[in-house]
């Protein structure tokens, strides 16, 4: 009896292995190891330059393009014009830069989802990886959407929209690269919509009841989005709308389960206050 009880041991940190200044030194060589990724995607655009300008980047601007077969289009053949001398050269290097920086994404995101890893127990590592596999399947999704649903309707609008006959479109390459780039990233980057809301609802800021409350108001903001980043025209614009507005309903459905997970965690097996474990 008048043996002393053994003492329990504090809980080991795994952020306090390391010092603040290592801490900095690793985030430092990850951003640099993810940035290594994204030139290595340079690279390998630039090496596939011919392919990713004449029959991707390109492919929208030519009559032929399967997108317009597949849907019945009645498409024309853009008419492009480099109007600068060192046009082309910028265009070029600047476009593939684009390209390479897309290709490399995944790697960089994974170095940080790896500079985070060992503060994580097991289990959150799963979720964490299965969190960053997520991200790129949704970066990817907006990519390939805004490639093959975006750009054909919106290069298609502008190249037979006319104010009078007297007037022929005939569209600056540079104009043209520009709006493909910035149009496919706007999609990557609007399909993160579902990830944003997991992020939020994980640390307790987001509810699905305040994003149910104010759908009405996300939904006006959904075509103003589109608006922004679609031509004029009623169907590009549904065709960016419909899937913001889908998207933004299925983060009501993953700020439901993260909030109800979290409710758990914080008030145990029993649920929220006032209600008991069936």
């Amino acid at each position: 009896m008048d043996r002393e009880l053994p003492k329990a041991e504090s809980p080991r940190i795994n952020t306090d292995e390391m010092p603040f200044l290592d801490h900095l030194e690793e985030f430092r060589w990850r951003i640099i190891k993810g940035l290594i990724g994204v030139v290595i995607g340079m690279i390998t655009a630039f090496i596939f330059s011919n392919f990713i300008i004449e029959k991707v980047l390109l492919g929208p601007a030519y009559s032929d393009f399967f997108v317009y077969r597949l849907v019945g289009i009645e498409a024309v053949d853009l008419v492009l014009q480099n109007r600068r001398l060192p046009g082309q050269f910028f265009t070029y290097f600047g476009t593939l830069i684009v390209v390479g920086f897309i290709i490399g994404s995944p790697l960089f995101i994974y170095q940080i989802y790896a500079f985070i890893e060992p503060a994580l127990q097991t289990s959150e590592k799963k979720q964490t990886g299965f969190t960053v596999f997520f991200i790129i399947i949704l970066f990817l999704m907006g990519v390939a959407f805004g490639y093959l649903v975006l750009v054909p309707f919106a290069v298609q609008f502008f190249a037979t929209f006319q104010i009078s006959d007297a007037v022929r479109n005939d569209i600056d390459i540079n104009a043209y690269f520009s709006a493909v780039t910035t149009w496919v990233l706007a999609c990557g980057i609007i399909f993160q919509l579902p990830m944003i809301s997991y992020t939020l609802s994980k640390i307790g800021i987001l509810t699905p009841e305040f994003m149910i409350k104010y759908r009405r108001i996300a939904i006006v903001l959904c075509f103003v989005v589109s608006a922004f980043i679609t031509p004029p025209d009623p169907i590009s614009q549904m065709l960016i709308a419909i899937p913001l507005i889908l998207l933004y309903q299925f983060g009501i459905y993953i700020s439901r389960v993260v909030n109800r997970k979290r409710n758990r965690e914080i008030w145990g097996s029993e649920g929220a206050p006032g209600k008991t474990a069936e």
